[in-house]
């Protein structure tokens, strides 16, 4: 049996009882502590960001370039590279560094870090250090960039493609070394 306190509640910006019972919602979810609600705001402002793209696609009176299957494999390679880039390169640490703390090096110029801190901290940390997790935040960026700015998102495009390629094959060679 839960009692609850009556009489006059503290004035808030955030109602607690609510905030208080998504709490208890998420409770059994994990042994471990996890910042669900940082997850939770990342995912809404992720939804927001591709609802708000949606909606000016088809709002928009000018013809769009279509996607082909070659473009599909260009704006893959490139979300793949770059989401390597964004969350496991030595050189883009410093952009990581309020919401990780560094492992180790990993090799090949990428790093081993984990989140750090609580909350949306911690829930930034995840995202920025999971190439699968950011992959679609940078496929989007993608898609709708080539869907405003076509030629330049394929250069860029091209330059992370090719990058992609010659990691393989700085690989390759590596172990045909060994």
């Amino acid at each position: 049996m839960t009692i609850r306190k009556t009489g006059p509640r503290k004035p808030s910006l955030v109602d607690n009882s609510v905030a208080e019972e998504a709490e208890s919602l998420l409770a059994g979810y994990s042994e471990q502590k996890k910042p669900l609600g940082g997850y939770m705001a990342l995912v809404g402002l992720l939804t927001l960001a591709l609802g708000s793209g949606l909606a000016s696609t088809a709002s928009s009176e000018e013809d769009l370039p279509e996607l082909g299957w070659g473009d599909l494999l260009l704006l893959g390679i490139a979300t793949h590279k770059l989401s390597r880039i964004a969350t496991k390169d030595l050189v883009t640490s410093p952009f990581r560094a309020p919401f990780v703390k560094f492992k180790k090096s990993a090799g090949a110029g990428e790093v081993e870090e984990e989140a750090r801190g609580e909350g949306i901290q911690e829930a930034v940390g995840d995202l920025i250090t999971c190439p699968y997790c950011i992959a679609p935040w940078i496929a989007s960026a993608l898609v709708f960039g080539y869907q405003r700015a076509p030629r330049t998102t394929r250069v860029l495009s091209v330059i992370f493609c090719i990058t992609a390629a010659s990691d393989f094959l700085n690989h390759l060679y590596a172990k045909a070394k060994e």
